[in-house]
């Protein structure tokens, strides 16, 4: 995908439907995107809400939204990268199944789309670190962010 952020990874994600439902692999270690596990979650967004800005030091992101659809936003304030100060904008989730590798120092945020609660799962290179976190917090309305979260699709997200 031309213009994705440095280090960044988008991948389509394949749906096997049979007669009793589907299953959708959504990452694999023989993957070119896979880099190593540290653990698994899930996280829900709920409509008019926003879950933003933060970035890992170490840590590489993959996730993809299981149900709803998200609007994942992404930000490059890296010095040394070749994409510095570009944005991402990606629409994911059952209307278009995809795996997103953030890199580290990638700011990163989501939010629901439409009226449904968004679930994305978030596979991460890295254990969390309870006592010391491998995260950078900005408020979802910081201006060294060059994104607003206002009116997007002439509605207020929040």
């Amino acid at each position: 995908m031309e213009g994705v952020i440095e280090g960044a990874q988008v991948r389509l994600l394949r749906c096997i439907p049979d007669d009793r439902g589907y299953l959708m692999e959504l990452l694999r270690s023989d993957w070119p995107e896979f880099d190593r596990f540290g653990q698994s979650y899930v996280t829900a967004c709920y409509p008019g809400r926003v879950k933003a800005w933060h970035c890992h030091r170490r840590q590489c992101d993959y996730l993809a939204c299981i149900a709803g659809m998200a609007k994942v936003v992404m930000y490059d304030p890296r010095e040394d990268s070749p994409t510095r100060g570009q944005v991402n904008v990606f629409h994911m989730g059952m209307l278009n199944p995809v795996l997103l590798k953030i890199p580290p120092g990638v700011y990163h945020g989501f939010a629901a789309q439409g009226d449904e609660t968004a679930l994305v799962v978030d596979y991460p290179t890295e254990l969390y670190n309870y006592e010391e976190p491998d995260e950078v917090r900005l408020p979802y309305d910081d201006p060294s962010v060059p994104y607003s979260w206002d009116a997007r699709d002439g509605r207020r997200t929040l």
